[in-house]
């Protein structure tokens, strides 16, 4: 028996080990989130990252290994994770490592271990997956604040795609330094529909995620491998026909070395593999295949317990294997082929009866005992090996057990196919509904939610239209009812019409004195309020409010509350709307309902921006900002929340720290709506500073240009004013006009108070530049603009300086947005007060103001309002506005990311020391070198040294 033939020398890597090394230094630094490592399988990955851990783990490192298994695509949801947590929980112990998470976040992370206890039960799919996100996250941040900490996760191209989902948001938001995530795949693997495409395009994107692809050998380095496993030099002619054979590949260097002194060169890569297997002992060989069929590792008492040998006699099997590197001995007494290469080629000799056989034997023997498998493993392995046994029933019972597992891990996404098995299973099991204890209707209903929480609506969808297809609303009104529901949510999802009857729908077939009719008029009325619909949402919510009541559901009846003030808020009563979202609140506090909880509070950062309490709308965004985070609720509500504090900065004219809160929230990967709501505040802002082609990539994604239909009152509203804003903008007054004209003839679209003013005072501005043109038009929409103002209520100070600039009456309106420290309402209030007194003669009048509203201006690098402001100043004769002072002409972040420039710093180093991103340093540089009126980084150094503007 020859011994391995495995180097002992770590060959023709060094570079790629620098490349590691450099990375982690960044990471250190907070430069480098993630590494993605690709490469062809056999290539050296894994060794390479075992070189590249041992090293950080000499200089204190904090390793945490994972690794993806093919059974991941089957099912096993978080795999790597799992096993990156059982080592830690190993080495620290439960306790310690719950002690890293907020309190009581360990309950979450008991889904994927138990020795975190019993999971938190609170039923809530739509944010349980978020929340063992947020954990995971706090997690490896807590870890980084102790010591540097690496996780490596291999072979993600088999990772589930819960697994993918988690990666990619750890890879987005792990911004601390000390922290690196290292992940291989197999780049030979990743065929055009490979799931894994996508995500490797969108982690490119991600700033702090380097790649680096491990190329294969070159001769050289194929002869220096050669001689150390061979212990001599050997001669150029066996390396020169090795290299071609191996094609530069370690694994196949390896195998055939194996095959000693003649090395043979077999017809296919297979053969060549299983080279070193077949001169086993065929004992060895027989066991390996045993081995193979339960996958690239199994327990020592699993295998036994399969192939039905003794400790002494497995033990005695294996060596031979062990002896000759083809097993490798792995912790908690388990065999690990050395490659999967190996393990692949192995089963793929299996027999089909011999596959069929030994997939029945690994089911029948972890049936009989669970702990045979590491724990939370049984259920997937169970629904494999039934399917790969081809017994139809078990496998569709353990098909539906592992599906059960799966949603309580939040693993919705690896529950669909599952169930999917389960329905093609169906008509091959005679008492199939028996068995599983639910009818086939039910399985299309549970798919159906495993898609919803899994973000999969087409597919849910499909699910949804099957189950109803089998139910007769006369006979199980209740169970329809709930479908349409789930129906109404796929289409608000996708943004289709229809949500409202279905809704409609549903609440004629629940019951009328039921808990699922109040469900029902919670969905219902928030609907129709965001539509305008508030005479008809509100007669809803009272009869919604004595249910929840009656029947003691006291977070339904805050849902319907805060519901009830969104129509407050429609019609402008502020102080109604803060109440009833306190009595939300406090209900939600009461109760310890974290999502009523974050919704009261983001409800009331808005209608504090309404009234103009801004400084209490900006510390009440960061109050509920990290709240969402310590509940573990960041991805939804604290996006929303996030959106308002944006809002909020927005509004007060603080656009580059409202465009770094618009950009890390956009990196969560929000949900469509927010995600539009965020852009939304970002072409607000893109507008002001003239930046035309980011206002129309926005409009054009958010859907503006195509005229997709809306029916949510404020995104009608907003899209018509962003569409007004960029015709302005592009010198289009007659189609701004007639954008304007479209939403006049929509009155709903309007009826918010604060949004109607707001798109009123616009429309002012939009008829008086249209007017010469198209005198008529303008005039019919004067009228009908007057109609809509004379049904808005004005209640509070930001409505009453929009009704100034409506009416005409600039100076009162630049008064009004001054006591708000509103700089660019102000500044372009100013601008029409000075148009009107040049007009009137009042020179002197107009010159005074545009002195007041050039500095403003400048402040927010408004170019296309200082254009205005000194042209006008021009006219009045005033001549051109003296030029700013060199140090108030850049804003004090534009004068941190130019320190840096001034300094050699790319963009990428100055979003790593500032903790922004790259395409915001970007942004400031492109606002630097044009106030500065040069046009390199070069030029724009010099001039900060000329004007010491770094004094």
């Amino acid at each position: 028996m020859r011994g391995r033939s495995v180097s002992p020398v770590f060959v023709g890597r060094e570079e790629e080990l620098a490349a590691l090394s450099e990375s982690f230094e960044d990471a250190l630094k907070g430069k480098v989130t993630a590494v993605l490592l690709g490469g062809e399988a056999g290539v050296g990955k894994t060794r390479l990252v075992q070189r590249f851990a041992e090293r950080c783990a000499a200089d204190g490192a904090q390793v945490l290994l994972g690794g993806c298994v093919e059974l991941s695509t089957e099912g096993l949801a978080y795999a790597p994770f799992t096993a990156a947590l059982r080592q830690l929980v190993r080495e620290q112990g439960p306790a310690a490592v719950a002690a890293l998470l907020p309190e009581g976040a360990e309950r979450d992370l008991a889904r994927l271990l138990p020795e975190f206890g019993e999971p938190v039960g609170d039923g809530e799919t739509d944010t349980g997956r978020a929340r063992l996100f947020e954990q995971i996250l706090t997690l490896l941040e807590r870890l980084a604040d102790a010591r540097p900490t690496v996780l490596v996760i291999e072979d993600i191209h088999w990772a589930d795609r819960s697994s993918r989902d988690l990666i990619a948001f750890l890879s987005r938001n792990l911004h601390i330094p000390q922290v690196m995530i290292l992940m291989t795949y197999r780049s030979d693997d990743l065929h055009r529909q490979h799931p894994l495409r996508p995500v490797l395009a969108e982690l490119g994107r991600v700033q702090g995620v380097d790649r680096l692809d491990l190329p294969r050998l070159s001769r050289d380095e194929v002869a220096q491998q050669m001689t150390a496993i061979l212990g001599r030099v050997p001669e150029y002619a066996r390396v020169e026909k090795v290299y071609e054979r191996s094609e530069g590949i370690p694994l196949f260097v390896e195998a055939m070395l194996d095959g000693g002194e003649d090395c043979g060169f077999p017809e296919s890569m297979q053969d060549l593999i299983l080279n070193s297997v077949e001169r086993l002992p065929e004992e060895t060989q027989r066991v390996l295949r045993i081995a193979a069929a339960g996958g690239i590792r199994v327990g020592h008492a699993l295998l036994a317990a399969v192939s039905g040998l003794s400790d002494i006699e497995l033990e005695t099997a294996l060596r031979p294997a062990i002896a000759g590197n083809v097993l490798q001995v792995a912790d908690n007494r388990a065999y690990v082929f050395r490659h999967s290469l190996i393990q692949e080629a192995v089963h793929e000799e299996l027999l089909p009866g011999e596959h069929q056989r030994l997939h029945s034997r690994y089911a029948e023997e972890i049936s009989k005992d669970r702990t045979l498998v590491p724990p939370g493993r049984a259920a997937v392995e169970l629904a494999h090996h039934w399917y790969g046994a081809r017994n139809d029933l078990w496998a569709l019972i353990s098909a539906w057990e592992a599906a059960r597992k799966s949603f309580k891990a939040f693993a919705y996404t690896e529950a669909v196919p599952l169930l999917e098995r389960v329905l093609m299973l169906w008509d091959r099991v005679p008492d199939a509904a028996e068995r599983i204890g639910a009818d086939h209707t039910a399985v299309l209903e549970r798919a159906s939610e495993a898609a919803h929480a899994g973000g999969d609506v087409d597919k849910g969808m499909k699910f949804v239209k099957a189950a109803l297809k089998q139910l007769d609303e006369t006979a199980e009104p209740a169970r329809v009812a709930q479908l349409v529901v789930r129906r109404a949510a796929f289409k608000s999802g996708k943004g289709h019409m229809g949500v409202i009857e279905d809704l409609r729908d549903a609440l004629r077939l629940v019951p009328q004195d039921s808990l699922e009719r109040a469900e029902v008029v919670t969905q219902l009325s928030r609907h129709l309020m965001l539509r305008g619909r508030i005479a008809e949402a509100s007669e809803l919510i009272n009869e919604g409010l004595r249910l929840a009541r009656r029947h003691g559901d006291r977070c339904l009846e805050s849902d319907l509350l805060m519901n009830l003030a969104l129509g407050h808020s429609l019609n402008g009563e502020t102080e109604s709307v803060i109440a009833l979202n306190e009595q939300a609140l406090e209900i939600g506090r009461e109760e310890q309902a974290h999502r009523i909880i974050l919704r009261a509070l983001g409800n009331n950062i808005d209608s504090l921006i309404e009234m103009g309490r801004h400084e209490e709308a900006l510390a009440l965004a960061e109050q509920g900002w990290e709240t969402a985070r310590k509940w573990g609720r960041l991805r939804g509500s604290g996006l929303f929340i996030m959106n308002n504090w944006a809002e909020v900065l927005e509004a007060l004219g603080r656009w580059d720290e409202a465009i770094e809160i618009v950009e890390a929230a956009l990196a969560y990967g929000p949900a469509l709506r927010t995600r539009y709501a965020l852009l939304r505040v970002r072409a607000d802002i893109a507008l002001g500073r003239g930046e035309v082609e980011l206002v129309e990539n926005i409009l054009a994604e958010v859907g503006v240009f195509k005229d997709r239909p809306e029916d949510f009152v404020q995104d009608i509203t907003n899209n018509a004013r962003l569409r007004i804003g960029w015709h302005l903008l592009r010198g289009e007054p007659t189609q701004a006009l007639a954008t304007a004209e479209q939403v006049l003839a929509h009155p709903t679209s309007s009826s918010k108070a604060q949004l109607g003013w707001r798109l009123l005072s616009l429309m002012r501005s939009v008829c008086d530049a249209a007017e010469p043109a198209e005198p008529e038009r303008t005039a019919a929409a004067r009228a009908r603009a007057a109609e809509v103002a004379a049904q808005l209520s004005v209640i509070g100070p930001v409505v009453e300086a929009y009704r100034l600039s409506y009416s005409g009456d600039f100076d009162a309106a630049a008064a009004g947005w001054e006591r708000l420290n509103r700089p660019h309402n102000q500044a372009k209030a100013l601008l029409r007060a000075a148009a009107d007194a040049a007009r009137t003669g009042d020179r002197e009048g107009a010159a005074a103001r545009l002195k007041v509203a050039l500095p403003l201006a400048r402040a927010l690098c408004a170019t296309p309002l200082i254009e205005d402001i000194v042209t006008l100043s021009r006219r009045v004769g005033g001549g051109a506005p003296q030029s700013q002072e060199p140090s108030d002409l850049l804003t004090p972040r534009e004068l941190e990311v130019l320190r840096l420039v001034t300094q050699g710093r790319t963009n990428r180093d100055i979003a790593a020391e500032l903790f922004i991103s790259a395409k915001t340093v970007s942004v400031h540089v492109s606002n630097i070198l044009a106030k500065l009126g040069v046009t390199t980084r070069g030029e724009a150094a010099a001039a900060a040294h000329r004007l010491s503007l770094l004094a």
